[in-house]
Formats: structure tokens, C-alpha cells, sequence
């Protein structure tokens, strides 16, 4: 007898552990009640689980043509692209339009990549001191584990032009790279308004702002040169961007401070 198939008299049973037997009799007594879904429920169905695999289709894509960026360099084109996922342009151009498209959808990996690494460095830092410079080590590595991958995307004019005014709602995800520093920018605040305990927030934006231009600039100016004789290393230029940054506000401010409440002052009262 086979242990799949039950043999005659015994009383066979389905997946849920009724009997067969049993099951045909009650359908056979009892009117069945099931309802069906309707039209729009039937079509909103497979539209949900048409868009879940759309956007599942579009991080795969996404994340193999950074590899492809990585390995070819930014200049590379979309049929290369194409023949290194194995798929074709137009496949490409389905879900990302255009080049521009395929870059924004990069530079949104890129920019999500390194918030969860900033944001871990702000978290898991004894000081602001050295908050602000595992951000900015962590920026460094970045760009320099991928150079392909940073000018690919950066390269993209539409969003190096809209890098002055961060970008808000629609805007940021053409644009994801002007998002990313207007976000950043809330988050380098966040070592340098403990260390000074200022409730100026103008003060404390601005040097935040002028702290991602810094970094930016600097990290690029020192990427052009990297395997060049004397170039600094990681650790080194992170260092050094530290203390440029650090020393100059927060030295005003404790002198500033120092300043108005010193009770051997003679200029006050």
C-alpha cells in the first residue's frame, strides 16, 4: 500500500486533516456561500503585486549596474550597461527612461548608503569631536572604495546644477544627491551644536552647511590625487579636515564665551 495514495476503507484525509469522505458529503448537503472578489478588487490585486515587482526589478537593476559603473568607469554607456547585466537597453530604459534616470537611481543608492553610515558614526562616537570625524572618514571611504561610482553620479548635470537648493518631495528623487546634502547637513549639525550647547540655529546650520562644502571639496581635491607622491592618506586628510573644521568655530565660540562671562573682565559693567 502506498503510503501517498490510502487504500480502500481506510478513511483518507487532505492537507487541513478532514476526511475526504466526510468533506464530499457536507458539500454535498450544504450550499456553498463563497464570495468572489469583485473586478476592482481583482484588478487593484494585481496591480499591488505588479508594482511590488516592478520596484523589486528596479533595485536589482539599480544595484548590478553600480557593479557594472564600479568595474567600467563612469563614462561607461548604457549598451555596455546592458551587455554586463546580461539584459538589453531598452529593458534598461523601461524601468529608468533615460541615462539620467539609471544615474538617479544610483546616486539614491549611494545617497542611502552613506546616511546609514553617518548617522552610525554620529551614534557610536564617545564625542562630537569624533562624530564629525568618523562622517567624515566615512565620506572619504566612500569615494574612494568607488571613484567610478561618485563621478558617475555626480557627473549627472541636472543634479550637480541643483546641488544649492536641496531638494523637497518629487524634486529629490531627480535630484537625489541635493536631497542627500540638505539632509547631511541636519546631521554634521549634530556634533557641533552639543559641543558649543548653542540654542543659535542659525549658527548652527550655517557652519553645518559650510561644513558639507568643506568636506566635499576637499575629499574631491584629495581624490583627483590619490596615488600621487605625497598625497595624504584616509586617516590623515580625516584628521586634518577634523581639526580645520573643528578648531576654528568652536575656538570663536569658547573665546566668545570666555569673553562674557570672565569676571575679570573690566570692559563689562
Amino acid at each position: 500500500m502506498s503510503p501517498i495514495t490510502p487504500g480502500r476503507g481506510t478513511d483518507a484525509t487532505e492537507d487541513d486533516g478532514a476526511p475526504v469522505a466526510r468533506r464530499r458529503t457536507s458539500a454535498a448537503t450544504t450550499p456553498r456561500t463563497t464570495s468572489l472578489p469583485s473586478p476592482a478588487e481583482s484588478v487593484d490585486g494585481r496591480s499591488t503585486r505588479w508594482d511590488t515587482h516592478r520596484e523589486a526589478r528596479r533595485r536589482e537593476l539599480t544595484h548590478a549596474a553600480r557593479r557594472a559603473v564600479h568595474r567600467r568607469g563612469p563614462d561607461v554607456s548604457m549598451d555596455d550597461i546592458a551587455a554586463d547585466l546580461g539584459t538589453s537597453k531598452s529593458i534598461l530604459y523601461r524601468y529608468f527612461t533615460d541615462k539620467v534616470g539609471l544615474q538617479n537611481a544610483v546616486g539614491e543608492a549611494v545617497v542611502a548608503a552613506i546616511t546609514a553610515n553617518l548617522r552610525a558614526a554620529v551614534e557610536n562616537a564617545p564625542t562630537p569631536r569624533a562624530a564629525l570625524h568618523g562622517m567624515i572618514d566615512a565620506y572619504l571611504a566612500m569615494i574612494e572604495h568607488s571613484p567610478s561610482v561618485y563621478y558617475f553620479v555626480t557627473r549627472n548635470t541636472a543634479i550637480a546644477n541643483a546641488v544649492a537648493l536641496p531638494a523637497q518631495g518629487d524634486a529629490a528623487r531627480s535630484a537625489p544627491l541635493s536631497s542627500f546634502l540638505g539632509s547631511i547637513t541636519t546631521v554634521v549639525a549634530q556634533p557641533f551644536a552639543q559641543a558649543v550647547g548653542s540654542d543659535d540655529h542659525l549658527d548652527v546650520e550655517a557652519w553645518a552647511a559650510g561644513a558639507v562644502g568643506f568636506i566635499s571639496g576637499t575629499g574631491e581635491w584629495w581624490l583627483a590625487r590619490l596615488g600621487e607622491p605625497g598625497t595624504p592618506g584616509r586617516e590623515h586628510i580625516a584628521t586634518r579636515i577634523t581639526a580645520w573644521l573643528w578648531a576654528g568655530p568652536i575656538g570663536l565660540l569658547a573665546r566668545e564665551r570666555q569673553t562674557t562671562t570672565d569676571p575679570q573682565d573690566t570692559t563689562q559693567g
